[in-house]
């Protein structure tokens, strides 16, 4: 049971945490502007444009989000040798984080978002990324460099953040895994389709019902929490997972968690919000429950906060880290008796 002054402890101890986040990075670039005319070209809105930014994204924005909550981010990924590379490596020291992780390779570029946003509505988004597999070398150059980080800084929780954008593979999961089990570290992860069912044996999996549906190549009612309930469990089956946790969107969270005397699940609804923009929620939830995984505070506890925080994100504009204080104030407010 959560109490003002657990809570209070808990966000304390946010702060000594060490996390390492793998997975694919990428830059977040913003046109802002006005929007009082629909262009004689084409039945589209002009933007005047009023503001430009790069933002940390994928992973990084994980990363953002770990710091925001008071720990340390180490990110492990690789990037091109490019112009959005350079913004990506300025951007980390603008934000005060470590670049000890990250490959600079000639062979790949830098993914880049790029977000329109008119009278602070989301109008457009265009993506400039590659999304193979890594080079032979680079896959080892990045296994290396994580090994080397594991060996020399006490690593708290590992974060696989999955974009399907190539960095991560099955080879590098079994050895994460196979590092984090020898050293006591979770493992929690935001998967994708395409290594969705390599993550075996990982203390925490957060899929939407997208990703499971397409991971599993199963079709079920949504809104059938019975057939949603089973696919759950199906999955955790198949890949061994301590904990599921399933993120419903507006309608909250479903979490399966493994004990000494089988299976529970719960489903946490959502919190009425005024939501402005979705992008970047699940981040904000990973980043949560890594963090309460790492601490050891109850599943249950874990799951209701993560999913606070990935409603309170939601009701900015944009992809943004969560507000620390905020979701403190929200947990006391909501989740403490």
């Amino acid at each position: 049971m959560l109490t003002v002054s657990s809570v209070s402890r808990l966000f304390k101890a946010f702060n000594k945490l060490n996390v390492l986040v793998i997975g694919d990075v990428m830059v977040d670039a913003y046109l802002i502007g006005d929007v009082d005319r629909i262009s004689p070209e084409a039945p589209v809105p002009i933007v005047n444009v009023n503001v430009r930014q790069n933002r940390l994204g994928g992973a990084a924005n994980v990363g953002l989000n770990v710091n925001a909550l008071g720990a340390n981010t180490i990110l492990c990924s690789v990037i091109g040798h490019d112009q959005k590379g350079s913004d990506f490596l300025d951007l980390l020291e603008e934000q005060k984080m470590s670049k000890v992780g990250i490959i600079q390779s000639d062979d790949r570029i830098t993914t880049t978002k790029f977000r329109v946003i008119g009278n602070n509505t989301q109008l457009l988004r265009v993506d400039d990324e590659q999304t193979s597999d890594l080079l032979d070398d680079e896959k080892q150059q990045l296994y290396y460099r994580l090994k080397e980080i594991t060996d020399a800084v006490d690593i708290h929780v590992i974060i696989f953040q999955d974009y399907d954008k190539g960095i991560i593979h099955p080879e590098l999961i079994a050895d994460v895994v196979h590092i984090a089990k020898n050293k006591g570290i979770p493992v929690v992860v935001d998967p994708k389709k395409k290594n969705f069912m390599s993550y075996l044996n990982v203390d925490l999996f957060k899929p939407n019902l997208k990703e499971i549906k397409e991971g599993l190549n199963m079709s079920f009612d949504t809104s059938d929490e019975n057939a949603l309930k089973e696919a759950v469990g199906v999955l955790q089956d198949s890949i061994n997972a301590d904990i599921i946790l399933t993120t419903l969107a507006e309608k909250g969270v479903v979490m399966r968690t493994k004990g000494e005397e089988g299976f529970d699940i719960h489903h946490i609804p959502a919190h009425i919000r005024n939501i402005a923009d979705v992008s970047g929620a699940g981040d904000t939830v990973i980043s949560v429950a890594a963090l309460c995984l790492a601490m050891g505070i109850d599943p249950h506890d874990m799951a209701a906060i993560s999913n606070l925080a990935g409603g309170l994100v939601c009701e900015e504009v944009g992809v943004v880290p969560i507000d620390k204080s905020r979701l403190q104030d929200e947990v006391n407010r909501i989740l403490t008796q």
